[in-house]
């Protein structure tokens, strides 16, 4: 059965193997209450889903409200797709807690990587650049060609300067390698798309 929750990223640490001694790096994330605020269903909505919230606000607007009515104030909205069987187990209002995953489940996540800016191509595409010699002038780290003559127009997806990073990026199959039921924390290795304190959403198959 597919699970999935919200959890925020705290930060990244240094985990020793008990066994062999190897060292390797961690994400350490948040899991504060998750509740399920809406299902949805193919007849009324045209999918089956489950929308999760999580994260206190102080203020929110009125269509939200009427929205999380007899809820707590949800800062986060997010929706998980399913079949019919796996949301017909669920309840509006209902908590997810972190224990439905367990140590050493292998998980899919996903969170709006770190904003860098505009960048040219050699920063957001590693592209080698130009040659500094041989009557080249400024073009180390030009684009170049960016067409052919035919047809006469930059062709759709062609790699240039532009918005580096702030998209959503999901990473997968990672390993949970501690659950601290007491504090709300899952270990996950290796690392999650996202700065400290952003939402991420922890999905398993």
């Amino acid at each position: 059965m597919s699970k999935f929750i919200l959890g925020k990223k705290i930060g990244m640490m240094e985990i020793f193997d008990s066994q062999t001694g190897e060292a390797f790096p961690v994400t350490v994330v948040s899991i504060p209450d998750n509740y399920v605020v809406q299902i949805k269903t193919k007849d009324k909505d045209g999918y089956w889903a489950l929308q999760l919230g999580c994260d206190l606000k102080n203020k929110l607007s009125k269509p939200l409200k009427g929205h999380l009515k007899e809820l707590p104030n949800l800062k986060y909205l997010r929706e998980w797709k399913a079949n019919e069987s796996e949301i017909s187990k669920y309840k509006r209002g209902e908590k997810i807690a972190i224990d439905i995953f367990e140590k050493g489940e292998k998980v899919d996540v996903s969170g709006i990587s770190k904003g860098r800016g505009f960048a040219g191509v050699v920063k957001r595409h590693h592209f080698k650049g130009g040659p500094k010699t041989h009557g080249q002038k400024h073009s180390l780290r030009r684009p170049g060609s960016i067409g052919a003559t035919t047809p006469q127009k930059v062709i759709k997806g062609t790699k240039m300067a532009g918005q580096l990073g702030n998209e959503r990026v999901t990473i997968k199959n990672l390993k949970i390698v501690e659950i601290d039921k007491d504090r709300n924390l899952i270990f996950l290795k290796g690392a999650v798309p996202g700065f400290n304190n952003s939402l991420v959403e922890i999905k398993s198959k």
